[in-house]
């Protein structure tokens, strides 16, 4: 499925960017039914009422904007469960940038496998020019966003970003040569600067990685494979569906679906360090290790993951939440937050397009996520 097909072609206005940008979902809800699925564990260690009391806010309170899907998960059993009408378990949701921690996920068994290097200049065609400065940046500095490439994530108004032009306007054909094509603005590791363009250039690497074509149905089933044989099917992501722009190329930076149990159980993942509940490692501890380690120009942030650490750039929860917690985000409050040392994962999807409301939603999820013991 391309995107391209499913997107550009029919959101050719600036308008209907806009309205995709603020729906904040690209799949359809579930048929509604007359009572959305709400499940509490009756044995939980919070005792039921005290969970349901912390869960409730996160759907009743107007402040916190539209959560449509919720999943409170310890020692990977599913212990809470709630839906908005129109969505259950089978819907599968939008990632926006919660996709970035899979693209990192998928270029660590990369480096497992040899195919990449953390620390070497990553080959790019479009800088291999002698003399071409953005021919130093490496693997680490594309995962903890310190590339130094000029790129604006958030315009203002929106479409005068780079990741809305990319993603659906002018560079949506090929997005990640829309990406590399962009002179630095930084030296390579020099500075902290979130870019889904990185990201882009990141899973145009990896395809390049398993197959030389430019064609991009050959593009798309050489990642696909890889994807489905290596995460998905090993991981038990059955709704795990990522999208693809015209050239081939995964859009690992936003567009990427899956239910809310599956974003459950890729929390899971992180939380086991890799490992499978029947215990198969499918992705080296060590990549955890390095996914978890604060990078140097941000410390809430690690390769491709965001962390529980004081910083001007933070994403999460700090001094609200164990230390140990970190987790994926997405546009408009989108949540997988992993605390190892509470053996749980909490699964937020939503509609919070206002800071002040994703605060008050961080705020209520680490209530939450207070009420179990670690």
């Amino acid at each position: 499925m391309q995107i391209d097909s499913r997107i550009v072609k029919c959101l050719g206005l600036t308008a209907g960017i806009v309205a995709l940008v603020a729906a904040g979902s690209l799949a359809g809800r579930a048929a509604p039914t007359a009572e959305p699925v709400y499940t509490v564990a009756s044995d939980v260690v919070t005792g039921e009422s005290a969970l349901r009391a912390a869960i409730d806010p996160l759907f009743d309170d107007a402040d916190m904007g539209e959560t449509r899907a919720l999943i409170v998960m310890r020692d990977g059993q599913v212990v809470a469960e709630r839906y908005a009408p129109g969505f259950g378990p089978d819907t599968k949701l939008l990632a926006w940038s919660m996709a970035k921690t899979v693209t990192g996920v998928l270029a660590g068994l990369m480096v497992a496998d040899g195919r990449l290097a953390l620390d070497a200049p990553v080959p790019v065609p479009a800088w291999s020019q002698p003399g071409d400065p953005r021919g130093r940046i490496t693997l680490r500095q594309l995962l903890t966003m310190s590339s130094g490439i000029d790129h604006v994530e958030d315009g203002d108004p929106v479409t005068a970003g780079d990741t809305v032009r990319m993603l659906f306007q002018g560079g949506a054909q090929d997005m990640a040569a829309y990406a590399e094509a962009k002179p630095l603005a930084h030296a390579p590791g020099e500075s902290f600067a979130y870019s889904t363009g990185s990201t882009m250039i990141l899973s145009d690497l990896m395809t390049r990685m398993l197959t030389n074509s430019e064609d991009p149905d050959v593009r798309r089933r050489a990642m696909q494979m890889f994807i489905d044989g290596r995460l998905k099917a090993p991981g038990k992501l059955p709704s795990l569906t990522p999208e693809y722009d015209a050239h081939g190329t995964m859009i690992g930076g936003s567009i990427l679906h899956m239910t809310a149990r599956d974003y459950g159980r890729f929390g899971e993942l992180l939380r086991r360090r890799g490992r499978t509940p029947a215990g198969h490692q499918i992705l080296p501890e060590k990549w955890i290790d390095l996914m978890t380690t604060p990078s140097r120009r941000n410390p809430a942030y690690g390769l491709h993951i965001w962390l529980n650490r004081a910083s001007d750039e933070s994403a999460l929860m700090p001094g609200q939440a164990p230390e140990s917690l970190f987790g994926c985000v997405g546009h408009n409050g989108q949540y997988i937050l992993i605390s190892p040392s509470q053996r749980l994962t909490v699964v937020r999807i939503g509609m919070s397009p206002r800071k002040e409301q994703r605060r008050a939603v961080r705020a209520g999820l680490a209530r939450l996520m207070g009420l179990f013991p670690g």
